[in-house]
């Protein structure tokens, strides 16, 4: 008997031992690279400094445009398919409004930019969903014409820029030309209606086929930065120099590390610089303001 029950006692202490190996086995995790990568997942928004109205001795309003075509700002759009903790700039922010941690205000008709009418996830999507009816013709014989339906989804690969609503302003308290961003708009890139083209045929017009190619930015929604720099924090940007030092999001925006150009300045016939001039014109007329507001500090002191 007492045989007996010490083979039962063994016989359970080694399935316990199995079992708890198993479960060791099991239990571990693979690691894609080095080492678990935590580095921008804890980070904070930098802190910003307080802006008292009794201190700002002078301020100008300046709106931005980063084209995500230039090489330094590449990393905005990349990568077009998330993987790991890597995500482009657009599906962060629509990700941010999915989970309800980002709020996104339309862009209003009048044009002003202003923050007046909130807009849900859902809202935005079913506003960018689309269904339509064109006619077209067989590009091969007998040639006969025929009716199809084109249902438009979003598509986040068209958002190639992102404007910026800024404010500069001199703080006089720490003698300082400052600036703080205010606001972030995503645009899409959209053909112009009337110019598309589709495999298997072309699309029925005045009796002709229609050429297709130029496209227009379209404004998306104005986002408040300050309320969605936690979002942005958090969102790991690619450094091309080291993958070992990771920025975030909000990194990149606080430090100004993109290239933009001025496309509107604050004045009293609120217009943009493409109202009065065009091409190389209105290249040189933005630069002339981004000099003119780092002259503005110049001129304060004397040497």
């Amino acid at each position: 008997m007492k045989r007996i029950i010490a083979t039962l006692a063994i016989a359970v202490v080694c399935l316990c031992g199995a079992s708890k190996a198993s479960a060791q086995i099991l239990d571990k995790t693979y690691t894609d690279g080095l080492y678990p990568e935590q580095g921008t997942g804890v980070k904070a928004p930098l802190p910003l400094p307080d802006v008292r109205e009794a201190d700002v001795m002078w301020k100008k309003r300046v709106w931005r445009e980063i084209d995500f075509r230039q090489k330094m700002n590449q990393g905005f759009y990349y990568p077009t398919v998330p993987h790991q903790d890597w995500r482009n700039f657009i599906t962060v922010v629509m990700d941010g409004l999915k989970e309800r941690k980002i709020q996104a205000y339309n862009v209003e008709s009048t044009g002003t930019d202003e923050l007046l009418t909130p807009i849900s996830y859902e809202q935005f999507i079913a506003s960018q969903s689309d269904t339509s009816y064109k006619t077209y013709r067989r590009n091969y014989p007998p040639y006969e014409k025929y009716d199809t339906m084109i249902v438009s989804k979003f598509d986040s690969t068209l958002v190639r820029r992102v404007r910026i609503k800024e404010d500069w302003y001199f703080d006089k308290q720490r003698s300082q030309l400052m600036v703080r961003i205010i606001a972030i708009c995503p645009v899409m890139m959209r053909e112009i209606e009337g110019g598309e083209k589709i495999e298997g045929g072309e699309e029925i017009e005045g009796g002709k086929k229609i050429e297709g190619g130029k496209k227009e930015p379209l404004p998306l929604f104005w986002i408040p930065y300050e309320s969605a720099r936690e979002v942005f924090a958090r969102a790991p940007f690619f450094n091309r120099s080291n993958s070992a030092a990771q920025f975030s999001y909000d990194e990149i925006f606080s430090n100004r590390m993109f290239d933009s150009y001025i496309y509107k300045v604050e004045n009293v016939y609120d217009r943009s610089i493409k109202d009065y001039a065009q091409g190389i014109d209105a290249m040189l007329e933005s630069e002339r303001i981004k000099q003119s507001i780092i002259d503005f500090e110049q001129n304060l002191w004397e040497y």
